[in-house]
């Protein structure tokens, strides 16, 4: 499992002070009014300021004081120690954790590796990729999922149906 898990991308200054905007990889916005330091490049940073607007938040990160500053940060990932992050419920998981799991029908037969993870409103659903095989979109229901075992990198699920015409 990764040590440092990605919270949100910055994407562009600011105004002049060298506050920069982020996009939310977690589920809630909210989540930023409660970090006051995050990793960027594996170095920590600590944040000194946090606005949320309809769909970002807006950082003022210590030592990034003007708009050239905060350029040289875009599209950089801001991280948090794993023991940080928030605590999910069970059956629940991060998708940096599902990332690379190899799928295995209950069969046996591997399916490929999680290369993505897709929300779509209702339910996520594992892309799924193989060299040499057709990608599998697999939705993350209790009535598919089998079992998740990040510890050891492996999802098991129902046999997946090809449908032809």
């Amino acid at each position: 499992m990764r040590e440092l898990m990605s919270v949100g991308q910055i994407t562009k200054p600011h105004g002049v002070r060298g506050e920069v905007k982020v996009l939310s990889l977690t589920d809630s916005l909210e989540r930023f009014r409660d970090l006051d330091k995050v990793y960027i490049d594996d170095k920590e940073i600590k944040i000194t300021s946090v606005k949320l607007q309809k769909d970002r938040a807006i950082l003022k990160i210590e030592g990034i004081d003007s708009i050239e500053e905060a350029e040289i940060y875009r599209n950089k990932y801001l991280q948090v120690k794993r023991e940080d992050a928030i605590k999910l419920p069970e059956g629940s998981y991060y998708v940096a954790d599902l990332m690379d799991c190899y799928v295995y029908d209950t069969d046996g037969e591997e399916l490929g590796k999680v290369y993505d993870v897709i929300a779509t409103g209702s339910n996520d659903v594992y892309w799924v990729k193989s060299e040499g095989k057709e990608d599998v979109l697999v939705p993350a229901l209790k009535t598919i999922v089998e079992e998740v075992d990040i510890e050891n990198n492996k999802i098991v699920i129902k046999p997946v149906k090809v449908w032809s015409e």
